[in-house]
């Protein structure tokens, strides 16, 4: 099975997708922003590309992408070893 990201953040089209990854130090999070569209065929891709009248939903999405990461974080650190 694919790994598939921990949680998932959405305004409308964009998405931030958390990760949780494994590194020499421990465990790590990273995100990634996409925007979902219709090709022609009527297929749906993702790009990482925004318009400039997307920016700021990307911008406030990127926000509430960090302070999840910060609450996985707090959680992850209150977990027993």
């Amino acid at each position: 099975m694919a790994n598939q990201p921990i949680d998932t953040l959405r305004d409308g089209s964009i998405r931030a997708a958390i990760w949780k990854n494994e590194g020499e130090k421990g465990p790590f999070f990273s995100v990634t922003l996409t925007r979902t569209f219709q090709d022609e065929a009527g297929n749906y891709q993702d790009s990482t590309s925004f318009s400039g009248t997307q920016l700021l939903r990307v911008s406030r999405l990127a926000g509430r992408a960090y302070d999840r990461v910060g609450e996985l974080v707090a959680a992850m650190r209150e977990e027993p070893r």
